[in-house]
């Protein structure tokens, strides 16, 4: 898949499933019911003991379907793992330029964790294709969204860190491309009880929402 592909399907999807697990076999189960929900979307993390090897698996049993990416990547070496185990994407937790020179000699998608203005403008111009708002909330959340957008409206922000089924709708209409959703969607409850479809069912509720917001957020047209 080419990096314009998934960018496309992260701006389609609008939701990319951070999973933070404490297993490889919980983080595929996860993957999976975040599927059956209908986002083809998600991210495993590198806290995942096992990681590598659930993104290896994932791709095999749901390849043709999700694009599997990898998160937590803090190094240019650990993104290159990645890339062999067939990650089609990266995400930072924060800012660091060699990982995102290690994305793009390999032609992949990667998402920059930043914070501060400084910071997104540094990842932007280093060639990162999505810029990762974390930790969003502790910032103020969507008004911090929407005061980076103001003068940075041609880089495309995907707020992580608290966003919840009650603040999602807030991010999007700030701006956001995109919502980085973890331990509000991939319960760690429910992967240790195995009973995952509450998450199936809340990937379909995070859908809804940006269905109907991007539905009232059209532009009227204009008349005739």
């Amino acid at each position: 898949m080419t990096k314009e592909e998934v960018r496309a399907r992260v701006l389609e999807v609008g939701i990319v499933p951070v999973v933070r697990a404490p297993s490889a076999k919980h983080a595929i189960a996860a993957a999976v019911a975040v599927a059956a929900g209908g986002i083809s979307i998600v991210e495993v993390t590198m806290t995942v003991p096992g990681a590598i090897d659930a993104i290896t698996q994932l791709i095999k049993t749901l390849g043709g379907e999700v694009i599997v990416g990898a998160g937590t990547v803090l190094d240019a070496e650990t993104a290159r793992r990645c890339f062999d185990a067939g990650a089609e994407f990266l995400v930072t937790p924060g800012l660091d330029l060699g990982t995102v020179k290690a994305a793009n000699d390999a032609g992949k998608l990667i998402m920059a964790g930043a914070l501060t203005p400084t910071e997104v403008i540094t990842a932007w111009k280093g060639g990162a294709d999505f810029v990762k708002i974390f930790p969003a909330s502790a910032m103020g959340g969507a008004a911090y969204l929407k005061a980076l957008r103001g003068p940075l409206p041609q880089v495309p922000l995907v707020p992580t860190g608290g966003v919840n089924l009650n603040t999602a709708a807030d991010f999007l209409r700030a701006g956001a491309s995109a919502l980085g959703v973890g331990g509000e969607l991939v319960l760690h409850s429910v992967l240790t009880s195995g009973d995952v479809s509450q998450i199936t069912t809340l990937a379909r509720k995070y859908l809804e929402i940006v269905r109907q917001v991007r539905e009232t957020e059209k532009p009227a047209l204009a008349p005739a």
